[in-house]
């Protein structure tokens, strides 16, 4: 067994990458990964995942997880698919291999600031609708122990949150499957 040593970037070295992550594409994104968490801690990479209004990536475990933002402590409708910009990603797990460890389901290259994908915003992505939530996605204890201090605080900074570099939320609106190299775009 191979142990790789990975390095966890500094602030400066992830500020020095901000021109690259705001040239991501307005519109045409590209799925990058697809991951599927049948469990906490769990992850399967997929080269194409079903999409579903009630269930969400089937397979996945979101439908069992709870929330502390809803009545009943149930999965919260508006969190059911977790997106990350596919440069950020890069950017902090630095190998592609580690990508998944962030948490999210799909990893687009697109630009998902709020700017260009404010609440509310249809995305197909394959042939699925997505609906971008309010709610915003930030990291956790373990964001921050796979990335980094400062990964956390870059992704949770003014800029960081204004790009929504930890990502976002969204929910299906409309059943479908997406692939590997499927576009995303906004309706």
């Amino acid at each position: 067994m191979q142990l790789t040593f990975v390095k966890h970037l500094t602030m400066a070295e992830l500020e020095a990458a901000l021109d690259h992550l705001r040239e991501a594409p307005k519109d045409d994104g590209v799925v990058e990964l697809i991951v599927r968490r049948p469990r906490v801690d769990q992850r399967e990479v997929l080269e194409e995942a079903e999409l579903d209004p009630v269930k969400g990536l089937i397979g996945d475990s979101w439908p069992f997880r709870g929330s502390s933002k809803t009545a009943d402590g149930g999965p919260h409708p508006e969190m059911q698919i977790n997106i990350m910009n596919a440069r950020v990603a890069a950017l902090v797990a630095q190998d592609k291999s580690r990508w998944s460890l962030a948490g999210d389901q799909l990893y687009i290259d697109m630009d998902l600031s709020k700017e260009n994908l404010p609440a509310g915003t249809r995305l197909v992505v394959g042939s699925a609708v997505l609906e971008v939530s309010s709610l915003p996605h930030t990291g956790c204890h373990k964001f921050v122990s796979r990335f980094g201090v400062d990964a956390m605080k870059f992704v949770n900074s003014a800029v960081g949150k204004q790009l929504c570099l930890r990502g976002i939320n969204a929910k299906v609106v409309q059943a479908g499957v997406v692939r590997l190299g499927s576009t995303a775009k906004k309706l």
